[in-house]
């Protein structure tokens, strides 16, 4: 295959990439409960994925959103009582984020909203075939993850 023609089947992936997300985000936003925007959700995703606790400069980093924006989605996320802002002990000007139990109780809610979604695929989509891309997935996902740091 021509270099041309590689070249552009790996942009109509992630262009296929890309309108999926788009796609699933707005799946996701239509079934979120106690007013959870795809944000917040998101966030309190990777409370229960990565970490338990980190700083909101820790967490705009890896959504890679301005600390402004992250700043405004915790602030939402801690008037639900969904995480806990409070200072650094070790810093008199860092704030440490934690998830709440209510946090993690919302992040459970919102998969379990979005099961009759996920049923529906598992029935029109070989589960065994999605599994089997999983690990690939997981690779384009680390290898771009690792390249927005250069």
């Amino acid at each position: 295959m021509p270099a041309e023609s590689r070249l552009q089947q790996t942009y109509q992936f992630f262009n296929e990439i890309n309108i999926i997300a788009q796609l699933t985000s707005n799946e996701m936003a239509r079934t979120l409960p106690h007013g959870l925007t795809v944000s917040q959700f998101s966030v309190l995703n990777w409370f229960l994925r990565v970490d338990d606790e980190a700083t909101p400069g820790r967490l705009a980093r890896a959504f890679q959103v301005s600390k402004g924006a992250m700043t405004n989605t915790l602030k939402r996320l801690d008037e639900k009582r969904f995480v806990t802002v409070m200072p650094d002990p070790a810093s008199g000007r860092r704030k440490l984020v934690r998830i709440t139990p209510a946090g993690r109780a919302a992040r459970d809610e919102s998969i379990a909203a979005m099961f009759p979604v996920l049923a529906e695929f598992t029935g029109t989509f070989d589960p065994g075939e999605v599994a089997a891309m999983l690990p690939r997935l997981a690779e384009i996902r680390q290898w771009l993850d690792e390249r927005r740091s250069r």
